[in-house]
């Protein structure tokens, strides 16, 4: 088994399975719940983006799928293991979102200010969340930031209907005490967006 850090050379999920092992380096969490036509995916979690499984977990609760892959390394996490969001086709995540019409991407970015960039193709929503984000007193950018989203193949756009939203938070705001109240506006908003998404 190789086991170099070289994720930037990954071009998908079988060149990161081939050097890196499952449940030693990394592990896989996807809970599906067919009711929900929400998913909420942590591509970069456990320690590739620290603070992104916390935050999904949350987003998502009891109401809707998730996925995540979490980095379990001692070292060298995001070297190892940071496919990037374009080449991202792990076959769980996949399935994953393919059953949902709205995808929410949780990542994690440098920052020393608290703010929540916000990419992905589905703009309605986008702009949705983001003035929930502004209501509770935390900055929202959704244009003019190095984290635009909108590759078709971002994983964030291949959900059933080829648009989602990604959520870029930055490290002073998943450290900071604010972090619980956007994680309830995003939530809301959430909900509201899988009732009126209901068949």
């Amino acid at each position: 088994m190789i086991n170099t850090p070289d994720a930037s050379l990954y071009r998908g999920y079988a060149d990161l399975a081939a050097r890196q092992e499952l449940n030693k380096d990394y592990e896989i969490v996807a809970e599906f719940r067919p009711s929900s036509r929400v998913a909420v995916i942590a591509p970069h979690g456990g320690a590739i983006e620290r603070g992104t499984s916390r935050i999904a977990r949350a987003l998502a609760g009891e109401n809707f799928s998730l996925f995540m892959l979490e980095g379990i390394r001692r070292t060298d996490n995001y070297a190892a293991l940071h496919l990037s969001s374009r080449y991202f086709d792990e076959p769980n995540c996949l399935k994953v979102v393919s059953e949902c019409p709205i995808v929410v991407a949780v990542h994690g970015c440098k920052g020393t200010d608290e703010k929540v960039l916000l990419g992905g193709r589905d703009d309605a929503l986008k702009n949705q969340l983001a003035a929930a984000i502004r209501s509770v007193g935390v900055a929202a950018e959704t244009i003019g930031h190095a984290f635009p989203a909108v590759d078709t193949d971002n994983i964030c756009n291949r959900g059933s209907t080829g648009k989602g939203v990604q959520l870029e938070f930055t490290a002073a705001l998943r450290g900071a005490g604010t972090l619980a109240r956007v994680e309830s506006a995003i939530r809301s908003e959430l909900l509201k967006a899988n009732a009126a998404a209901q068949p």
